[in-house]
């Protein structure tokens, strides 16, 4: 990630998925604003293949950046939110094909590890609660990003009940709306276009 000029924007280099990462980025938060109030697990990797070809590189990669990055930020940050006693929110970002495998994108280490941050999301709902700090988890479709290469837009867009692709304003009006509604927590919140609904 590149430095910006934006004294509100923090840029701190790494890859999540490394130990003591998660860590340092809480504390050079910690030291330029002062205080962590909202965590946003967003980094993921994902790689479709057919189970038996994963590598132990793949494996290594995706549960680096999806679990490893999550436990280090999350853990740190929470411990950060503790520090200043007003409570505060922790979102990940995950994805519907936990709860609706698609023979059309065959993808366990995505369900291995994102279902396993639907589940934590909804263990440090109630371990944190009565601490003033809530935990939800955005399940996304497929997102238009410029990791999707154009020509497979129309694949990817009737993979979805609604027949089109997210779009990047959709997954932020989620996170904004969870980190609004005080009421809210243990959600894993669909914004999928259907695909959770079945296809």
């Amino acid at each position: 990630i590149g430095d910006s000029h934006d004294p509100m924007v923090l840029a701190v280099p790494g890859d999540i998925g490394q130990p003591g990462v998660g860590r340092r980025l809480v504390d050079a938060t910690l030291e330029r604003f002062g205080r962590v109030d909202t965590i946003v697990n967003n980094a993921g990797i994902f790689v479709a293949k057919p189970f038996t070809e994963y590598t132990d590189e793949d494996y290594d990669a995706v549960t680096g950046v999806n679990q490893r990055g999550f436990f280090e930020l999350t853990r740190a940050g929470i411990a950060a939110i503790e520090s200043h006693g007003e409570g505060g929110h922790v979102v990940t970002i995950s994805t519907s094909l936990v709860d609706h495998a698609n023979s059309q994108v065959p993808s366990v280490l995505a369900s291995l590890t994102k279902g396993g941050l639907n589940a934590a999301t909804k263990a440090l709902a109630v371990e944190y609660g009565s601490r003033g700090i809530r935990a939800n988890a955005v399940a996304l479709g497929i997102i238009r990003t410029p990791m999707h290469a154009p020509e497979t837009l129309g694949f990817l867009s009737a993979l979805h009940p609604i027949g089109h692709l997210g779009d990047i304003d959709d997954v932020v009006n989620a996170v904004l709306y969870l980190e609004q509604a005080g009421f809210v927590t243990g959600e894993v919140l669909h914004v999928d276009g259907g695909q959770s609904a079945g296809h």
